[in-house]
């Protein structure tokens, strides 16, 4: 097998059938398999594979896994040399897949490679990040990356001064879509699986990197990815809550101790400005009553998960949130790769 595509699917029909239409056809002459990695999902996402796309292996998760493991389930299950994981709402265009298997066999020291990721309006859609540093997060954190958002300096993990227009050599690539070379993932190991999801992108791209394999954005191949969707949509907070976590076991475990406590207290700085900024939106009234109040709402929960943990949010819901939550109130919390 040339290529498996491993899609993992947590109650995301209406997207999930859109990816698996887009991927008709892709790979041209290579042998393909395409293989629904699905955590235990209610809202007939299963039953769909089944009746529309029976030529996909669905395997059926009994619990939700989490990110990394239901990713490591369809790897396990899989067979290609080139191996994508594709988060659900991602939506291939043209022969995307093709175009990164033929990146992948004209550079032979890239172990793992990302194509150009679009929004839905079909504007770039920032997937390099840069290795988390105390410098990035301090920036995050009192505001300096927003108001110097094309300084490299400045910057925060996210590059958004990068806009994709060329093939770079990254230090890690956001992991909505990865593709990886099987040889490669041999050698540094599957997602690890103590990251229930976040920051886990971080780990493995430093793995690669670590291992000697190049880590690749190649802007030859676009895909779209709708983002903040699906369940991150449905339980704002609960995602938020597990972001943030994340990213301090992950200075805790990688960082030592002195980091993380430098870190903690950048994030309390940045949730205490969110909510003051939120606020002062509701306070004068401004058009965007919506988008404050979700941020008043994940950045309170973020603020006080700091001092006194909720149960674990990987099996105990916070509830829905007060109003819809949007892509931007809940990915720019805490900043960061993710998914």
């Amino acid at each position: 097998m040339d290529i498996s595509i491993i899609i993992l699917n947590t109650n995301d029909l209406k997207y999930l059938e859109e990816c698996l239409d887009s991927l008709r056809g892709c790979g041209k002459s290579r042998q393909v398999e395409i293989i629904v990695s699905d955590n235990a999902s209610t809202d007939g996402s299963i039953e769909m594979v089944e009746t529309k796309f029976p030529q996909v292996r669905l395997i059926k998760n009994q619990e939700n896994l989490g990110f990394t493991k239901g990713n490591n389930v369809g790897i396990k299950a899989s067979t290609g040399q080139y191996v994508f994981l594709l988060n659900s709402d991602i939506k291939v265009l043209g022969d995307c897949i093709g175009q990164m298997a033929d990146f992948l066999d004209a550079h032979p020291d890239v172990g793992l490679a990302g194509p150009k990721i679009l929004n839905a309006d079909m504007t770039h859609q920032s997937t390099c990040r840069k290795n988390p540093t105390l410098w990035n997060n301090f920036c995050l954190a009192f505001g300096l990356a927003k108001h110097f958002r094309d300084s490299p300096f400045f910057s925060s993990e996210e590059m958004y001064y990068f806009k994709g227009d060329h093939d770079l050599d990254v230090d890690i690539l956001v992991g909505c879509f990865s593709c990886v070379r099987r040889s490669a993932m041999d050698q540094v190991g599957l997602l690890d699986e103590n990251f229930y999801m976040y920051r886990d992108d971080i780990d493995w791209c430093m793995r690669f990197n670590r291992a000697g394999w190049r880590v690749v954005f190649h802007s030859g191949a676009q895909a779209i990815h709708y983002g903040g969707t699906s369940t991150v949509r449905k339980d704002a907070v609960r995602y938020t809550l597990l972001q943030q976590r994340s990213i301090l076991d992950y200075w805790k475990g990688q960082r030592g101790l002195p980091a993380w406590c430098v870190m903690w207290l950048f994030t309390f700085c940045h949730q205490v400005g969110r909510i003051g900024v939120a606020a002062a939106k509701l306070a004068l009234k401004s058009g965007e009553q919506q988008e404050a109040k979700m941020r008043l709402l994940v950045s309170r929960a973020s603020l006080a998960d700091l001092f006194v943990p909720h149960p674990d949010p990987r099996a105990t819901r916070t509830g829905p949130p007060e109003v819809p939550p949007t892509p931007s109130s809940v990915n720019a919390d805490s900043g960061g790769a993710g998914h």
